[in-house]
């Protein structure tokens, strides 16, 4: 197993960004299996009405691909935000613990690293958004359930923070030896509704 620890700052900055809007509602879209300009271009209309998020530009001659179902966004705090109709998340790739490459019997260490990072993360993610809503970790014989049915699947830990028109979600997955889990980090996402 291989593993990354670099400083939170990406994240630290990604988490004030979508802590700032205080109502999803308006960047809500359809959610459903559309694609293509119609979806993106919707998609860059609604957060931009509602954010001061700035779009990837489009280089000339380049045209939106009719597979694509999101659009990402550039922050005045210069965080990278994917957004979905029904999904944001911050494009934070040199921030935070990660392991990879895990093997079969490297699934206790990829835990013990999971465990000892969550604090850290959960620390920064309510110093922004405040006391979640919700924190459990697959400790509890009813983990799975205890936030809404089958919220803890694929999770170690989770803490949800609610918002109008969406959820914050704090969590990381769980390793597991069958299928062989890869990768394992702490993450984040906001579900809209």
């Amino acid at each position: 197993m291989k593993t990354q620890d670099r400083p939170l700052d990406e994240d630290d900055l990604a988490i004030a960004d979508l802590a700032g809007i205080s109502d999803w509602k308006p960047i809500a879209g359809p959610d459903n299996d559309q694609t293509g300009p119609a979806v993106v271009r919707a998609i860059v209309q609604r957060v931009t009405s509602a954010t001061d998020w700035k779009p990837w530009p489009l280089n000339q001659g380049e045209k939106i691909d009719d597979v694509l179902a999101s659009w990402g966004f550039t922050t005045k705090r210069g965080s990278t935000i994917v957004v979905f109709p029904g999904l944001a998340f911050a494009d934070a790739r040199n921030s935070g613990w990660s392991a990879y490459d895990i093997g079969p019997d490297d699934i206790p260490a990829a835990e013990a690293g999971l465990d000892q990072n969550w604090p850290t993360m959960l620390e920064l993610a309510q110093k922004h958004l405040g006391r979640p809503d919700y924190v459990g970790d697959d400790s509890s014989p009813t983990f799975l359930d205890e936030w809404m049915p089958g919220a803890g699947a694929d999770r170690r830990h989770l803490a949800v923070w609610v918002r109008p028109g969406a959820q914050f979600h704090l969590f990381s997955n769980k390793p597991t030896q069958a299928p062989l889990t890869d990768a394992v980090g702490v993450t984040y996402a906001v579900y809209i509704d």
